[in-house]
């Protein structure tokens, strides 16, 4: 398939989604979409990109840098194995990943919600069940609604305190009544995790640890684990869902392993030697010159590039606006300046992959070049006198020369310091006071681009010698994965290594990602602090769209709050995934529109012995 099919596969999913919205009226229905309809009619047999007849059985073994101290993924505390929360636990129900945002019946059988989309009703298969062979019922889904709202991670709290019932109103239906309107709030409360009652209600739920093995009602069940060194997920042969439409021709592989190691230089050695099977290459350079090894030219070893149409989201360097500095504008635009991008990623990267431009640059939301115009200017007007420079009237990031000394930005960094404030004084920046700026910068160790691929050191190294130049000496420092988590839970940094993904869908995440609230709130991915009123008025406006054309509108307008508000310093991104596996893994021909996403490997993979 080339990227041309897929490239006219989403302009015909947005063309259908930006087509009139006809009523949702209040009967059961298969699915829900953000706008207009379900792409797949009731009775479909399989999502498009999921092969139904796929072999079934083998083992796929992932590498992971660090580790992990809990198998709770629903708390603040601790840190889990990824696989626990996406293979054991369910949903109510399942995303496409070949639509915006299309949700198709999963323990729901049926959905349904009123014209305005003010309550949800849910109406859960009879057959539904966890592993232990218990049903699943509307207590559960009622527990979990509570308990995850309560005392789990703030992420959830959100939609939780939008809720203002919720209620059993048949043998296997629960209702869900919003407080606010909120387009989005159905689908929300459609892909919350169901824990099993009896399981948790007696158990301190918040308490990060490893005593309590879950117990969930998806394909896989814990297995075998070493705290520090792996973990196996074991594929349930009772899985209740095998034959549910949405999950057919996926989970197929019998055992998912995850293998940790101390950092990613070490992980690409175990891929290189077979006893890690996948490894994701976000670098351009590396994929191109490493892997010149014995299984790649037997053919054991297979390297593949998948596209996709997907956001670039925002990867770099991040400020955190709560400290000075970084409360200033100028001085976060003048170390966008100092920055050395082109220099960088041409030593570092090749210079083959772009430059992530905003945060949803690659994409249809992402924010036009120049003025703002149309809908979009109308709806940051009334912040004029708020927004960041740039904001209405166009902004880029800073692009240097291509050379090391990179003379034209430094200098405009010089000149944006010293109308914050800051001079250069006996060959160190300082205040008026004669105080020396300072700043740290946090990293994990082991921290990569992608698992060593592209060492964040680097990185960081080459940005400091050219911080060097304009008379800043920042602090460097390596901790170890659960300090750096700490740190950052705490918002306790100057300036981090960031990554947040954003999709095709935006929603009510963007509150727990920008808004004022998130802000002072330990644990939510609001690193550099920001509280912008336009900001949440944007997110306010995609939440609240009546049509696909109002809602690009307004992302598109979040897009430049953020871009312009000089936040996060960033780095590269690639419209393909490059993908190197073991050649026994296989996945379809028919590729979703996310492409390698959430829900690609392994979900909709097989294992050809």
């Amino acid at each position: 398939m080339t990227f041309s099919f897929y490239a006219k596969s989403f302009v015909t999913a947005l063309a259908a989604a930006s087509c009139t919205v006809s009523p949702l009226f209040a009967e059961p229905r298969h699915g829900i979409a953000m706008y207009g309809e379900p792409a797949l009619a009731p009775g479909f047999d399989a999502l498009p990109y999921a092969n139904p007849d796929a072999p079934q059985g083998g083992r796929i073994v992932f590498g992971e840098v660090g580790g992990f101290d809990s198998l709770n993924p629903f708390i603040l505390k601790g840190r889990y194995p990824y696989g626990v929360r996406a293979y054991v636990f369910e949903s109510l129900m399942a995303r496409s990943w070949d639509e915006p945002f299309t949700l198709y019946g999963l323990l729901a059988e049926t959905v349904e919600v009123a014209d305005d989309r003010s309550w949800v009703e849910f109406t859960l298969r009879p057959e539904a069940k966890f592993s232990d062979g218990s049903k699943v019922t509307v207590a559960d889904v009622l527990f979990s609604h509570e308990i995850l709202g309560t005392e789990g991670h703030p992420s959830f709290r959100t939609a939780y305190d939008q809720v203002s019932s919720a209620e059993q109103t048949g043998p296997d239906s629960v209702r869900f009544t919003f407080k606010t309107q909120d387009r989005e709030l159905p689908l929300i409360l459609g892909l919350r995790p169901v824990l099993k009652k009896a399981q948790w209600e007696a158990e301190d739920f918040g308490a990060s640890g490893l005593s309590v093995v879950p117990i969930g009602s998806g394909p896989y069940v814990i297995g075998d684990y070493e705290p520090g060194r792996y973990i196996e997920l074991d594929r349930n042969p009772d899985w209740w869902g095998a034959d549910v439409p949405v999950m057919q021709g996926q989970h197929n592989i019998g055992t998912l392993r995850y293998d940790y190691f101390g950092d990613g230089d070490v992980l690409f050695e175990a891929f290189k030697a077979g006893t890690v099977d996948v490894y994701r290459d976000t670098n351009a350079a590396h994929w191109d010159i490493a892997y010149d090894f014995p299984r790649v030219r037997s053919g054991e070893v297979v390297k593949a590039e998948i596209p996709h149409q997907r956001p670039s989201s925002i990867r770099g360097l991040v400020m955190n606006t709560r400290h000075a500095p970084f409360d200033d504008w100028r001085v976060r635009s003048a170390m966008m300046h100092v920055f050395n991008y082109e220099f960088i990623s041409q030593t570092l990267n090749g210079g083959r992959d772009p430059r992530i431009s905003s945060y949803f640059s690659n994409s249809v939301l992402a924010m036009d070049p120049g003025p703002a115009e149309g809908r979009v200017r109308d709806l940051l007007s009334p912040f004029a006198d708020d927004l960041p420079p740039g904001t209405l009237d166009g902004y880029t990031l800073p692009e240097g020369d291509g050379t090391e000394r990179n003379r034209r930005n430094l200098r405009r960094a010089i000149d944006l310091l010293a109308e914050a404030g800051w001079t250069v004084q006996d060959g160190q920046m300082k205040d008026a006071k004669g105080r020396p700026m300072t700043f740290e910068i946090v990293l994990s160790q082991g921290a990569s681009e992608n698992q060593g691929a592209t060492d964040v050191t680097q990185i960081v190294d080459i940005f400091a010698a050219a911080l060097e130049r304009v008379g800043i000496r920042p602090r460097i420092t390596n901790i170890d994965p659960a300090q750096y988590t700490e740190r950052t839970t705490d918002f306790d940094f100057d300036m981090a290594y960031y990554y947040r993904g954003l999709s095709l869908s935006p929603g009510n995440e963007q509150r727990l990602y920008w808004s004022s609230d998130a802000a002072d709130t330990p644990g939510s991915r609001n690193w550099m602090g920001m509280k912008s009123p336009a900001a949440e008025a944007m997110i306010d406006a995609m939440l609240n769209s009546q049509s696909r054309e109002e809602y690009v509108a307004a992302v598109k307008a979040l897009d430049r709050v953020l871009t312009a508000g000089r936040y996060v310093i960033p780095v590269w991104y690639s419209d393909v995934s490059r993908l190197a596996h073991d050649a026994r893994l296989t996945h379809p021909d028919r590729l979703p529109m996310y492409g390698d996403w959430i829900g690609f490997l392994p979900d909709v993979w097989w294992v050809e012995e």
